[in-house]
């Protein structure tokens, strides 16, 4: 903890502060880089249309904060008008969000995320020189959270595009960008770690770089004025900041905006497989050597997959050359592949490895997308005690497996792998309540009593089953 200064905690007079300037020596001064950069951060805010009767109330901000905001006249996100006591006339356009973004042409490209324009009817973004534009919106791509808008203006003051790969640990960085409608504001901070597996297809940046409602889509900068990133997500208890935000590399980021751009939509490939992730155990035991790959847990009939020989137990190992480390690996190097093209897949089966030839498909536009729960990137407590990390059943597995809803065993450990569950399960009821979703889930676990048995349905194959997850002593 932080003593205070009622704590008597004695601060002792230091050579520092007989010299001043002294401490700040070797810090990094972030006044220059936010001269270059901010003129290209701008402001989103989003309107909606509304009908009678229509309830445009805050959800979840602080009292304090909002009490911050009402005295020194900043705008609200979502607020309520204050001043019309009646309700808005039908299709009335209310503001419903506020975010960030940043501008990629000097012709009034913009990038920001998917979830900030996410349903808006209209779309304004402001300019540090307080200029607004009503902004189209291009596309966006809800699987890697990326959008695009247009605005109509010339010469406007565009950001440098770093390299994601010179990018290291511990290297400080900025974020500029619009906390609870703050415009541009700024805060530092340093790269925590890369690569971190948050979701299906982005391999995360990770900063302690203090990150807020409304900073999302703004610009993660380098040292040398370059965007590294977009500021997306948090992992929060509170909805606030709690010393972890993640940023979607800018090199990602790029190859989605063109796309966008080009047609309007991101095209992935897929081959149909459920995957899962293999444990050290499973790879000493079968004599795959290390754990790594993607372990095959299930294979959709008719699937490029299917037909290209692939069976459930099978490990992936590599993808068209290309080594998969861990199981995340995979869907990226899928996604990213052309639908057409043949690719060559090594698969390791009962003890030797096997090069398979796949057409490699599209993904349909209408798949529903997996997104983290509550953006935070992480199982529940409730979940991480059980061992068990679950994500969504996708529209096209629910069709193939004829299921209504459900979700599916991604990881189990502890409890649950004693209670024999594994992954590519996929759960079908928790204390006999009916789970359709993993927002299903996280309630009913998180009225679970945590101290008796939890009962759990599930389905292997074609067998359904039930278990106990028993807790831990």
């Amino acid at each position: 903890m932080f003593a205070g200064a009622g704590a008597g905690l004695l601060v002792p007079v230091s050579t520092a502060q007989a010299q001043p300037g002294a401490a700040a020596r070797g810090l990094p001064d972030f006044t220059d880089l936010v001269e270059q950069v901010g003129p290209s951060v701008v402001n989103i805010r989003t309107l909606e249309r509304v009908s009678p009767g229509s309830n445009m109330a805050m959800d979840g901000m602080d009292e304090d904060m909002l009490e911050f905001l009402r005295r020194f006249g900043f705008p609200i996100p979502n607020a309520p008008r204050q001043q019309k006591p009646q309700r808005p006339q039908p299709q009335e356009e209310q503001p419903v969000g506020l975010g960030s973004g940043f501008i990629l042409s000097a012709d009034g490209y913009v990038m920001t995320n998917a979830h900030v324009v996410e349903g808006a009817d209209e779309v304004i973004v402001t300019l540090t020189d307080k200029r607004e534009f009503k902004a189209k919106i291009i596309g966006s791509d809800k699987r890697t959270d990326v959008a695009l808008v247009k605005i109509n203006a010339t010469g406007l003051p565009a950001v440098k595009v770093g390299d994601v790969n010179r990018l290291r640990v511990g290297e400080w960085v900025i974020a500029i960008g619009s906390p609870f409608g703050l415009e541009n504001s700024v805060t530092a901070g340093i790269v925590s770690a890369k690569q971190r597996d948050t979701g299906d297809y982005v391999p995360f940046i990770q900063t302690d770089v203090a990150i807020n409602p409304g900073n999302s889509g703004g610009p993660l900068i380098n040292m040398r004025g370059e965007v590294v990133g977009i500021n997306s997500q948090i992992y929060s208890r509170s909805g606030g900041y709690m010393g972890i935000s993640f940023a979607i590399p800018i090199d990602e980021a790029m190859r989605v905006s063109e796309q966008l751009r080009t047609s309007g939509r991101v095209i992935r490939g897929r081959i149909g497989v459920q995957i899962g992730p293999v444990t050290k155990d499973v790879a000493e035991s079968i004599g795959l050597g290390k754990p790594m790959g993607a372990l095959v847990t299930g294979v959709e009939a008719g699937s490029p997959a299917d037909k290209a020989g692939m069976e459930p137990g099978d490990i992936i190992t590599r993808f068209d050359g290309k080594v998969i480390e861990k199981v995340s690996d995979l869907p990226r190097l899928v996604g990213s592949t052309k639908p057409g093209t043949r690719s060559t897949i090594t698969v390791f089966r009962r003890g030797k490895t096997k090069d398979l030839s796949v057409l490699v498909a599209e993904v349909e536009p209408d798949e529903s997308v997996a997104q983290p729960s509550e953006r935070e990137g992480k199982p529940s407590s409730a979940a991480q005690q059980l061992g068990l990390t679950v994500r969504p059943l996708t529209e096209a597995q629910k069709k193939e497996l004829k299921l209504r809803g459900g979700v599916l065993v991604a990881q189990a450990e502890g409890p649950a792998a004693r209670a024999g569950l594994r992954e590519g399960d996929i759960i079908l009821a928790l204390a006999n309540v009916e789970v359709l979703s993993v927002k299903d889930f996280e309630a009913v676990l998180a009225r679970a009593d945590k101290g008796k048995p939890l009962n759990v349905l599930f389905r292997r194959g074609d067998w359904v089953q039930y278990t106990l997850i028993r807790p831990a002593k």
